[in-house]
């Protein structure tokens, strides 16, 4: 699943040790706005500290998240999961630049012609 928006607010880190493997872990959270005529918005996580800092993510950014959303169940109630694995950030579209017009003076000079030559059947100087 995707989702556009504005990165409204980036949350304090979690981290700990796992209980089953004894390896270290990181999560980040983030609250992102959508962009649309009434605005929503969602908590998202990014888990591990190689994502973390790849993405890197910050308040005021418009991005398009790619993530997936899970449930699990903790003491009889259940619990949504919505866990980001990528993001793209808007592309910037560079308008071209205007030209100033050139001043009447700088135009190169075309001769006069004179007179052309004009056939007499139809007036035409072709």
């Amino acid at each position: 699943m995707e989702i556009r928006g504005k990165i409204f607010t980036v949350l304090e880190e979690r981290s700990g040790t796992s209980a089953r493997t004894g390896n270290n872990w990181r999560c980040a959270q983030y609250v992102l706005e959508t962009i649309e005529q009434y605005p929503k918005k969602m908590l998202f996580e990014v888990f591990g500290e190689d994502k973390i800092q790849s993405m890197d993510i910050k308040v005021g950014e418009e991005l398009t998240v790619f993530f997936d959303v899970d449930a699990r169940e903790y003491n009889g109630k259940w619990y949504n999961q919505i866990r980001a694995w990528k993001v793209e950030r808007e592309q910037k579209i560079v308008s071209p630049t205007i030209q100033t017009p050139v001043p009447m003076g700088s135009f190169p000079t075309i001769p006069e012609v004179d007179a052309l030559p004009f056939d007499d059947n139809n007036n035409f100087p072709f």
